[in-house]
């Protein structure tokens, strides 16, 4: 049902309608077209609207996997992810996944329907009844917001798409009560979240940032997501002034980690910190700079540090701006770029004064570059040489554009995050800083329904898969060709490890062995074993053409 077959009424307002239809009106006028959740008692309503508005359905098989799909929709779709639960457990379940997109900036919306209206404060055994959800989900999202009328519903829809374009995209979360979900009322025209231009800083800051990049002579740079949007402009700066780049993991990928000019992700890495420590100017361009990153304090840097980030708050941030520059990453670094070659100092206008732009460094800064990364994979050489043959394997099958997702585990922080290259064309999503398990598998889900003719695989141990495996079925159902390679230690590994060097004895960390092949085969999809990086490699290939997912366990001791 198009937007035009709902009758008006006379002066412009919408005749009678229900809050499941107001809102579902509204998530079609933002551009919704797909959702994730799962329809229970309280929210039918809503999942009667969703086809008259032309919204399809994802339905997967737990509310924290319906979370963690929206968030990978949003993160390769650059659209706000939208999930729908029903009250309750529903919405606690989904708490998680909405933690971590706050942690990871990401756009994601969350419906609920919630008490209603006149619900007493005291309990009185109402299905799914808890005091507040509100207060719940205030914990974990931007804000929760819960209406009062079916017409204010178009107006909380708005201010959640509001927030999504401008300044720092967080989750929301609004609450509809559940008499407003089935009650008619009048409602007015459809809000809609109002256009936003690029925030970009006073002309003076840029000058007074471009002067310090100008008398810099060991510059660095580091990515964040926040940069997501500005690759161009982040390669094309980092040429200007022949400065290596360093990523946080999702900033992973952001300029080419194959670049002559890039660390890769990298910040963990005592020789890299020794080295940022040293660099007399350093940008950080749409980061926290945050103990995730580092996996220790923030950083000690002793030069300028120059900050561009929509977010003003990371200004008085450890480390502390020098140079703060709020404003949108791509516009910002644009200015910056534009000052810099007004005054003929970075290292492309030098180039082009003597009739040649140059596209890589100058072989010494290139060298100086191979040489950080030799220095920061000796330091972990013999702890993951268990991955990285599989990882090259990985990256000789998969296309250049694949999505590749990943999970709080080994294989991956240790792993994928270092050691496999990924470019601006592909993209790699990883739960950083909240830190969840079972993140990959229905993100993995989540990133195909966004791009369907794109490549994407899981990555993820044996330990974090078990907390959202049931999305195997949500997968089979799909007939989504979804490789879920998973590297087995024997249980939760990191943790195994950290109590040996506490000198504990490991408790509850080894866990009985499970046939996940065969449970995947039980669930409607492929399973298969790969005991060498051919073997994975041959399966890879075969599990991106079937017609469902394909779980691959690799024992983590392998030949290589």
């Amino acid at each position: 049902m198009s937007e035009h077959s709902a009758p008006r009424l006379s002066g412009g307002v919408e005749s009678a309608m229900s809050g499941g239809q107001a809102v579902v009106r509204s998530l079609a006028a933002h551009g919704v077209r797909e959702v994730f959740g799962i329809p229970g008692t309280h929210n039918l309503e809503v999942y009667r609207y969703l086809w008259r508005y032309g919204i399809d359905q994802v339905t997967p098989r737990h509310e924290q996997g319906a979370g963690y799909a929206a968030d990978a929709y949003a993160r390769v779709s650059g659209r706000p992810g939208v999930a729908i639960t029903t009250t309750g457990p529903a919405l606690l379940n989904i708490a998680a996944a909405v933690g971590q997109a706050y942690s990871d900036s990401v756009p994601l919306l969350v419906v609920s329907p919630g008490m209603p209206l006149r619900h007493p404060r005291l309990s009185n055994g109402l299905l799914h009844e808890m005091r507040s959800q509100t207060d719940a989900m205030r914990g974990v999202a931007a804000f929760s917001h819960r209406v009062s009328s079916v017409d204010e519903i178009g107006a909380a829809v708005a201010r959640a798409f509001a927030l999504f374009r401008t300044g720092r995209p967080r989750p929301a979360h609004i609450e509809i009560p559940l008499d407003l979900l089935e009650a008619a009322e009048p409602v007015g025209a459809i809000r809609l979240a109002p256009p936003a231009a690029p925030v970009v800083p006073p002309r003076a800051e840029v000058d007074r940032a471009a002067d310090a990049l100008r008398a810099a002579r060991r510059p660095a740079i580091v990515l964040g997501g926040g940069a997501r949007d500005a690759g161009a402009e982040c390669l094309a700066l980092a040429e200007e002034l022949g400065a290596p780049v360093v990523t946080t993991a999702n900033g992973k990928g952001i300029v080419a980690e194959t670049h002559p000019l890039s660390v890769g992700v990298s910040l963990h890495s005592p020789a890299v910190q020794k080295w940022l420590a040293d660099r007399d100017t350093v940008v950080a361009v749409g980061t926290e700079l945050a103990e995730s990153d580092l996996w220790s304090a923030p950083p000690q840097l002793n030069g300028a540090l120059i900050r561009i980030d929509v977010d003003p708050a990371q200004m008085y941030a450890e480390p502390v701006a020098g140079h703060p520059l709020v404003g949108d990453a791509r516009a910002t670094l644009g200015a910056v770029i534009d000052a810099l070659r007004a005054r003929g100092r970075g290292a492309a206008a030098a180039g082009a004064a003597a009739g040649r732009i140059p596209s890589v460094p100058e072989g010494g800064t290139a060298r100086a570059v191979a040489a950080l990364r030799v220095a920061r994979d000796d330091e972990t050489r013999a702890r993951d040489a268990r991955w990285v043959p599989c990882l090259r394997a990985v990256r000789r099958v998969l296309a250049p554009d694949a999505v590749i997702t990943s999970d709080s585990a080994q294989c991956c922080y240790y792993g994928a995050l270092p050691h496999l290259p990924v470019g601006p064309e592909g993209r790699y999503l990883h739960p950083t800083g909240f830190g969840t398990l079972g993140y990959a598998l229905p993100a993995a889900i989540g990133a195909k329904t966004a791009c369907p003719g794109r490549q994407v695989v899981a990555l993820s141990g044996d330990g974090g898969l078990q907390f959202s495996v049931q999305e195997l079925a949500t997968a089979a159902h799909l007939r989504l060709p979804l490789p879920v390679v998973v590297f087995d230690n024997g249980g939760y590994g990191e943790i195994r490890d950290e109590m040996t060097a506490r000198g504990d004895t490991p408790t509850a960390v080894d866990l009985p062995c499970v046939d996940l092949p065969a449970l995947a085969r039980a669930y409607g999809g492929f399973g298969e074993r790969a005991h060498s990086p051919d073997e994975l490699a041959d399966a890879l290939a075969r599990a991106l053409t079937a017609p469902g997912p394909t779980l691959i366990t690799v024992p983590e001791e392998i030949p290589r």
